[in-house]
């Protein structure tokens, strides 16, 4: 049988001559999408009139995009099926079939078997551009920096509201009106930004239907991917890699490390970083800050603000900002790694590869929701451009990754790019509740004390109780520890501190119960404990892996310090890595 030699998604492959590239890629387990096409085999029958444009691809040398299901084979043709460029155009092309489609999905015959419903779920489709969300809508759709409320999509279920008022004590969602007309949402019918909403996202993790979702920044990331003039880094958080391998059937608490890295280079990012490099910078700053106040406080100055209390969450940061406005100097002024990562990149990293910041879009990889609001804040940029352009969560990661037909479970392991991409085993247990203060604690013994610590893991620190507490031995300094997971633990602790009554000299706080690995943007865990239990576990394990496992010892971050920063708290460290607080009391108090 005579064949034609051809390359696909860098895949050398010989198909028999006359087979179209759909045919070809076929053959090499590649499945490009297509709605028109369909083979008969019985019959041999085919239709292929590549009328849908769903299917094309981009062929090497030519100008325009061809489609698979029609376009005949040449020997030497080298064909690329996911390029951002090809999804950018399934996705356009799909907007355009839906936008003159009906809406009547639940109610139609075809509903669950509908390949046209599973195409627009696949290519990621939420919304039809210059189309009002509904023909005839109840009431109306409630967007946030962070959190898509949809109310004609309530069932009253009030999940959301017993996780909101009950497990985090926030108070954002009460159930109003009767009949037909009721729903859940912000008191006084406000909308979620004029609410008390942490953005923490537990109430998008119990929704069961798609009442509560999240804003989607895939849709720009792809963009800005597609544009050549910009250059789009990435930088994933620790709790992702102990989640994202869930959504492609993997068993829960499996590392994908490094082969979440290999597909975020097939995604088509210029470099690969972590953000346990900007964690292991945490630990640099809010160390230096827990040392100092320490110091000042154990020489009697009644100025110490002691507890200090972490500031990498930010649903814990809007949680304080809220309800706690008067102990706003009380935590850490350290920003969250997820700032200091695109603070860094878009200063140190941005000069060194001699790119404007302006052209660099920072794209973060994160378990939480909330992180879509802080990136937003208006603080966090410099003349209006954001240090972290968008971020997504591990939920919409995983659907991009399928988006461009990549198989994670088949690819080979990768590393994240060097300087901000390399870190310590103390980075890595950011990601679950007792983690940061471990870490933490890792780098200020040996500081405090000048001697070496022997005893790496502080285990009494570990666990899954709501509020915890042990006192650790700093060379015959007691320093006392509390640790709290889900809003609702950390008022407890919160209370104390504000009624006198606190004897802690540092609180870790994470507004998700389990820490990031129980993230609002993570796959879906329904509670159940022994999911979080083995995602946790596999951040012990990476951490125990790690050649280096403590923050201070990490080689990039001294030599971040030494060619850039300074030392840990200098002027400059402390105006790039530092923040403030507000006071956003009266935001929750003014009705719509």
């Amino acid at each position: 049988m005579e064949t034609v030699k051809l390359t696909i998604d860098d895949k050398k492959i010989e198909a028999p001559k006359g087979s179209t590239v759909y045919q070809a890629a076929k053959l090499l387990g590649i499945d490009v999408p297509t709605l028109c096409y369909m083979h008969l085999h019985d019959m041999n029958i085919e239709n292929k009139p590549g009328g849908c444009r769903i299917c094309v691809v981009e062929v090497q040398g030519r100008r325009n995009l061809a489609p698979a299901c029609s376009t005949k084979c040449e020997p030497g043709m080298v064909v690329k099926t996911h390029t951002t460029r090809v999804l950018n155009a399934r996705t356009t092309v799909m907007e355009f079939l839906l936008s003159d489609h009906p809406k009547d999905c639940l109610v139609c015959p075809k509903s669950g078997s509908c390949d046209l419903q599973d195409m627009a779920h696949r290519l990621g489709i939420r919304e039809i551009p210059g189309q009002e969300y509904a023909e005839v809508s109840t009431y109306r759709k409630d967007t946030s920096p962070s959190l898509v409320r949809d109310l004609d999509k309530c069932i009253m279920c009030r999940r959301c509201e017993t996780m909101c008022n009950e497990v985090q004590t926030v108070g954002a969602l009460s159930a109003f009106n009767r009949g037909f007309m009721a729903a859940v949402g912000p008191a006084f019918e406000q909308n979620i930004e004029h609410s008390s909403c942490t953005y923490c996202g537990q109430c998008v993790a119990v929704c069961p239907t798609g009442a509560l979702t999240e804003v989607n920044h895939v849709p720009h990331v792809l963009k800005a991917l597609a544009d050549p003039s910009k250059t789009v880094i990435v930088q994933t958080a620790p709790a992702v890699r102990a989640a994202l391998g869930e959504e492609f059937g993997i068993e829960p608490g499996t590392l994908v490390t490094g082969k979440m890295a290999a597909a975020l280079r097939a995604l088509g990012f210029d470099y690969v970083f972590d953000t346990d490099f900007a964690a292991d910078l945490t630990i640099m700053e809010e160390g230096t800050e827990l040392l100092d106040r320490l110091s000042r406080h154990l020489n009697g100055d009644k100025t110490a603000r002691i507890p200090i209390l972490t500031s990498c969450c930010p649903g814990w940061v809007n949680f304080f900002e809220y309800y706690y406005p008067d102990m706003k100097d009380v935590p850490s002024t350290a920003k969250s790694p997820q700032q200091m990562f695109g603070a860094i990149a878009k200063s140190y990293f941005a000069e060194k590869k001699g790119i404007d910041r302006n052209d660099l879009v920072v794209v973060s990889i994160m378990p939480c929701l909330a992180k879509k609001y802080e990136c937003q804040r208006d603080e966090f940029a410099v003349n209006g451009n954001q240090d972290v352009d968008f971020s997504i969560s591990t939920r919409e990661l995983a659907a991009f990754i399928k988006q461009a037909n990549i198989d994670l479970k088949t690819l080979a392991d990768e590393d994240f790019d060097a300087p901000l991409g390399e870190s310590t085993g103390a980075g890595v247990i950011f990601g679950t509740t007792g983690g940061v203060i471990e870490a933490a604690c890792r780098t200020a013994y040996e500081i405090f004390t000048g001697k070496k610590l022997e005893r790496i893991d502080f285990t009494e620190l570990r666990g899954m109780e709501g509020v915890r507490s042990a006192t650790l031995d700093f060379n015959g300094t007691p320093i006392k520890i509390g640790i709290a997971h889900g809003l609702g633990n950390a008022r407890k602790l919160l209370d104390e501190v504000k009624s006198g009554k606190s004897d802690f000299s540092a609180i870790e706080v994470m507004a998700c119960p389990g820490g990031c690995i129980g993230g609002g943007g993570q796959p879906l865990h329904h509670g159940d404990s022994k999911i979080l239990k083995a995602r946790a576990a596999a951040l012990y394990q990476e951490d125990r892996q790690k050649p280096l496992r403590k923050s201070h010892e990490n080689p990039f971050i001294t030599k971040l310090y030494e060619e850039y920063l300074g030392k840990p708290g200098s002027e400059k460290a402390h105006h790039l890595l530092h923040t403030h607080y507000f006071d956003r009391k009266e935001q929750i108090l003014v009705k719509k």
